[in-house]
């Protein structure tokens, strides 16, 4: 894959054109007060995963509409954990299985994983439906009740994202001051909404994040997932106005211009899934301290191993 967004000289200086929404605070605030109506009731089951270094629970809480979400819970054996990090999936993906999950229990931390409502059938297995039922649209996630923002899919995930959060704080060995999120690609995404949506997040670490800068997204990149949506318009040949309406409720921009903790980004210059100047579009945008990994040669898989790295060293320099 060649160089096909900005030069790098122009992305460190790019910003979206675009405006958030005037109820965009009131939208939000108004779906967390709705979700918040229905009990949590977190359930951590310990299970006997063999992993005796760990302690394994599998999770159950109620996100948006009251809605049962599975997760996962692993910290170390024996002690407190030095911190907690809530984890998002990446698109098709779900919670998979507790070995998947072991590098932040491995840095002495827990690491609460969240599935991820209705998908987990393209690469990762999950356990969460989403019980919801939407209008036409493509198949995928991303035109998932896409005529109206009360609809649309994506409120969903992103109040479950929050309530996630809430789950993991109710666990008597998290340390409030030392709560991060990370997520990459879609979890990425999910990540950036969290943060601007829960203060109570004290670092967020997005990698090659997705759900950003919807309008320049759209027209730039021929992969899906954002491709979904250009098919979804060829057939609904007058919805754009209103696809975008219901988009810009969601996009990363304006949660990452909410968001005041440190954040830690990732991008690849290659990248033809989430190109980078959509990842610099938040990234510019956050609130918060900053800092960015950049990956000159890789698509979406970006830093990889190397960003796992990146994210240990990073995490434990904010938070101790």
């Amino acid at each position: 894959m060649p160089f096909f967004d900005l030069p790098q000289d122009k992305l460190v200086n790019y910003r979206s054109s675009t405006p958030a929404p005037t109820d965009f605070d009131a939208f939000w605030q108004a779906t967390l007060v709705e979700a918040r109506q229905h009990p949590l009731d977190a359930v951590f089951t310990p299970l006997d995963y063999g992993i005796d270094a760990f302690e394994v629970f599998d999770v159950a809480f109620s996100g948006f509409g009251g809605h049962r979400i599975k997760g996962w819970y692993i910290k170390p054996a024996g002690r407190a954990p030095s911190g907690t990090v809530v984890k998002f999936i990446g698109y098709g993906g779900g919670r998979g299985f507790p070995h998947e999950h072991l590098l932040w229990p491995a840095t002495g931390r827990a690491v609460f994983v969240m599935d991820t409502r209705g998908q987990g059938s393209s690469w990762s297995v999950a356990d969460t439906a989403d019980p919801v039922g939407s209008d036409p649209a493509h198949p995928g996630f991303m035109t998932r009740g896409i005529t109206d923002k009360a609809s649309y899919y994506y409120r969903r995930v992103y109040t479950d994202g929050v309530r996630a959060v809430e789950a993991a704080l109710t666990r008597p060995e998290t340390d409030p001051a030392k709560l991060a999120v990370v997520g990459g690609s879609q979890g990425g995404g999910i990540s950036i909404a969290v943060a601007g949506l829960e203060p109570k997040v004290k670092a967020a670490m997005p990698d090659v994040p997705f759900l950003s800068d919807f309008r320049r997204a759209v027209g730039l990149t021929a992969r899906d997932p954002y491709s979904e949506i250009v098919r979804y318009l060829v057939v609904h040949r007058a919805g754009a106005d209103k696809a975008y309406e219901t988009l810009n409720y969601f996009d990363g921009i304006h949660f990452s211009a909410r968001a005041r903790m440190p954040g830690l980004f990732s991008a690849g210059l290659m990248d033809d899934v989430c190109p980078p100047s959509t990842v610099y579009a938040s990234f510019n945008a956050w609130a918060g301290e900053k800092e960015i990994e950049v990956y000159t040669f890789n698509n979406h898989e970006g830093g990889g191993v190397f960003q796992d790295r990146a994210q240990v060293k990073w995490l434990k320099k904010v938070l101790g």
